[in-house]
């Protein structure tokens, strides 16, 4: 790769392909105007600035971005790729109540989310508390709240629907909170990488004047660079640093369409941002119980792909979701199989499990600033509640999922909470910032769970008693995890050794969006191609935890 290019950049410089492509093109500090400037004087077009992450998108030919990956002030170029929402259709199942949420409180009042998606239809679920919309597809001017594919509007739903159509039945996790619609995708569920980016910019300059506390992304790409040089990945971040909570989806790429065969370091940008809270779905079957639950054969597994961080961070209900229905989007319109009646629709994917994380995270803020109004939760410090809280999820034979798998475990909308009212953010670093002991337990269908007691911070996991005190990783400005990276000598977890054996690196490649082996000639799905015992589409063999090797054929 070229070490200014991404990935598919690369490629295309590599094939002299011939068209012209809008990138996206990071600078320092000062280098916009300089970049500018430059392009104009080529006559390349410049379409717009990202001044949250010093970068222009511009219209610039294959063969001058060699050129302009010599300036000095260039940083990156990167495609501006499509980006897509991650659900499917399937069959009915429960909410609050797995969550062990009562059907009418609490409700994340004075909490605001922004929904960046493909917006967000206005009806009787959401009455007054959409307080804002703007279309990033049409510049980002301000507009009545519509959604023509209908996704925004099912993962709205999911976050603060009210169920008024349902009598509470669908209710959303977080049916007090109020919503800014961001659309970024069109009627067929696609959009850019730099109008995506525009809507994060835009949710992070007017935080204060709409109340913004949490964005939702349930979109992405293929990861084609690193993430510190990763656009999306960077304006995810500058949004965390300015003390938004953002929740993203994984992806729904778990599954080889090849052979069947689970698939590894599967999740999407931006999921890989470290920062970000990054969500895995789960199947609930229709019960309040969670002991019957699994992780869906599609939700993509970690390590994220070039830094090898630990994604997902959490997994939640995503499978088989009840939601409000845009009536007159092409989703809607498309699959009458997947409508419940004229105002709900069903629908899978870590795009619903990240808007049940993201509902989850306004009942989160809701509680603590109750108990605590002089302070707040950072962004790092909410995930770490999530983790610590989670319910660890079990597979048909009885054995916990690996961490690349689940994270920390499944979201506990009603322990988060517990523990979230207790938690001052006050308290001086260092100190004890639990106000009383909190119990490790959730009672959720006549049933008393043990919490994870685990937060996962880049390649390592602590447990314990590590979120009793105040520290600076619960802090804003610490990006999560970054001080942490895989090596031959790393143990993760409990008993996981990333070792030097393990298929990674140069034999692990992106291609078709998913994930194979390759000799430098050819891809081979399934099987690595210097070793034959080896897979990228396999299982991890619990038997095998505690040796280099990780993944092994089924």
């Amino acid at each position: 790769m070229h070490p200014k290019l991404d990935d598919r950049l690369t490629a295309s410089v590599r094939a002299g392909d011939p068209d012209t492509k809008q990138v996206i093109i990071r600078t320092t500090s000062s280098g916009i105007p300089g970049l500018s400037d430059t392009l104009r004087g080529k006559g390349h077009r410049v379409v717009r600035a990202h001044s949250i992450i010093n970068a222009v998108t511009a219209q610039v030919p294959v063969s001058a971005l060699e050129g302009l990956s010599q300036l000095p002030f260039v940083e990156s170029i990167s495609i501006d790729g499509p980006v897509t929402a991650h659900q499917s259709g399937s069959t009915e199942a429960t909410l609050r109540a797995t969550l062990g949420l009562p059907t009418l409180t609490p409700g994340g009042s004075h909490v605001g989310i922004a929904v960046i998606d493909s917006g967000i239809e206005a009806g009787p679920e959401f009455g007054d508390r959409i307080i804002a919309f703007f279309d990033f597809t049409q510049n980002g001017r301000s507009e009545w709240p519509r959604d023509e594919y209908g996704h925004g509007t099912h993962v709205a739903g999911l976050i603060a629907g009210d169920g008024d159509q349902s009598n509470k039945r669908y209710r959303g996790v977080a049916p007090r909170a109020k919503l800014v619609g961001l659309k970024v995708l069109d009627e067929h569920g696609a959009g850019s990488t730099s109008d995506v980016i525009d809507a994060i910019e835009f949710a992070t300059r007017n935080k204060d004047r709409y109340g913004i506390d949490i964005i939702n992304l349930s979109l992405g790409h293929p990861i084609y660079e690193p993430p510190d040089t990763d656009p999306l990945v960077q304006a995810v971040e500058a949004a965390v640093r300015a003390g938004i909570v953002v929740v993203t989806s994984a992806g729904n790429v778990g599954v080889s369409p090849a052979t069947g065969q689970p698939g590894y370091a599967g999740v999407l940008s931006p999921g890989n941002a470290p920062s970000a809270i990054t969500v895995g779905a789960v199947k609930a079957f229709d019960t309040n119980a969670r002991t019957d639950d699994r992780i869906a054969a599609y939700s993509s597994r970690g390590p994220a792909w070039y830094d090898g961080q630990v994604k997902p961070d959490v997994v939640a209900p995503g499978h088989s979701l009840v939601s409000v229905a845009a009536r007159s989007s092409t989703l809607y319109a498309d699959n009458p199989s997947l409508r419940v009646d004229s105002a709900y629709m069903r629908l899978s994917g870590t795009s619903m499990a990240a808007g049940v994380v993201s509902g989850t995270v306004a009942l989160i803020l809701e509680a603590n600033r109750d108990a605590f109004p002089n302070a707040s939760l950072t962004p790092n410090a909410v995930k770490a509640i999530l983790q610590y809280t989670a319910l660890p999820v079990r597979d048909d034979q009885g054995a916990t999922y690996d961490f690349l798998t689940q994270g920390a475990g499944s979201v506990n909308a009603a322990g988060a909470i517990d523990l979230a009212a207790h938690v001052d953010p006050s308290a001086p670093l260092g100190s004890l910032w639990l106000t009383s002991v909190v119990t490790p337990a959730t009672l959720i269908d006549n049933q008393t769970l043990p919490w994870s007691q685990m937060v996962a911070w880049g390649g390592s996991i602590s447990d314990g008693p590590a979120l009793s005190y105040s520290d600076i990783a619960w802090t804003t400005n610490i990006v999560w995890g970054s001080n942490i990276v895989w090596g031959s000598n790393i143990v993760w977890g409990n008993n996981i050794v990333w070792g030097s054996n393990i298929v990674w690196g140069n034999n692990i490649v992106w291609g078709n969006a998913l994930i194979g082996a390759s000799d430098g000639s050819s891809t081979s799905w399934g099987m690595a191609a210097n070793d034959p015992s080896l897979t990228v589409w396999g299982e991890l063999d619990g038997s095998l935890l505690s040796n280099s090797v990780v993944l092994t054929s089924p």
